[in-house]
């Protein structure tokens, strides 16, 4: 067995939308992805007063790709032109599969708005493969309490498992592509483990702390892309840590992207575009 190392870190880079503080380490000026993860906003830590505007995200739409959220504080609303409706609050997650098309809304709901409060919001687009890019949409709203969390390192380590598998335990949502998702919070001195990671591509945000992994210590705000070697990885926490850790196998199939549309040619996100403005994405919300 081999370790996993670190080839670069990245910054986020901030990128407020209105007054949500945002930042964001992919796409950025040296990484346009670590496949298939193509983006990663991180929305807050903030507080918003009472008597809010909200989220700003109203209807839009999506094809080729799916979005992960991860909503570490605050509520989130979702709608979708499928007829998916939930509201979602802190520790839980939304896994939306928007493949062949649909519109969507991620909005704070009513509650939030009048009372304000803290909210800190991860989102993440994997990515689908050419075979899967018109799958049919689906998605999945599922909060704290219905997410396993697994224990190690004598209870300093927790390990929220959103798909995949850990140490036995099958995470609830199946993803389409074997993709592993999880948050992980460490306390200072703690360490972490994962192992079958050959052929397998490692995203690793810290949303808050500073950990240590061969040979580099990454801080809050910073996203690691390792060296395609390796099939084992080991984090120490040298702080009280948050993690984003999730890994996949790559596509390895080029990516063509304009806005909310993710194809592999520009002749698909033209007639992705085509097929929106016929209102082929489902009905109007």
């Amino acid at each position: 067995m081999s370790y996993k190392t670190i080839r670069r870190v990245h910054p986020a880079m901030r990128d407020d939308i209105g007054d949500l503080i945002t930042q964001r380490p992919v796409p950025g000026p040296h990484l346009d992805q670590i496949d298939p993860f193509l983006f990663l906003n991180h929305h807050g830590p903030q507080v918003y007063p009472a008597h809010n505007r909200g989220l700003p995200f109203g209807p839009h739409p999506h094809r080729g790709f799916e979005t992960v959220t991860f909503i570490l504080d605050g509520l989130l609303a979702h709608r979708d032109s499928a007829g998916h409706e939930s509201i979602i609050g802190p520790g839980g997650v939304q896994w939306m599969t928007a493949g062949s098309g649909l519109v969507h809304a991620e909005i704070s709901p009513r509650e939030f708005l009048e009372t304000g409060g803290p909210l800190e919001i991860l989102q993440l687009w994997v990515n689908l493969p050419p075979a899967l890019k018109m799958t049919a949409p689906r998605y999945t709203g599922l909060q704290r309490d219905q997410l396993p969390v697994i224990d190690s390192d004598g209870g300093k380590v927790r390990l929220q498992l959103v798909s995949g598998e850990y140490q036995g335990v099958k995470g609830p949502i199946e993803s389409l592509t074997g993709v592993f998702m999880s948050t992980v919070e460490m306390k200072a001195g703690s360490r972490l483990t994962l192992n079958n990671l050959l052929e397998r591509n490692v995203f690793l945000y810290v949303v808050r702390g500073l950990i240590q992994v061969q040979p580099d210590t990454v801080s809050a705000f910073h996203l690691c892309e390792f060296d395609p070697e390796g099939d084992e990885l080991e984090i120490v926490a040298e702080h009280d840590s948050v993690l984003l850790l999730g890994h996949a196998e790559p596509i390895r199939e080029p990516v063509v992207s304009h806005g909310p549309f993710v194809m592999n040619t520009r002749e698909e996100i033209n007639q992705a575009i085509r097929d929106y403005q016929a209102g082929k994405f489902g009905a109007p919300m």
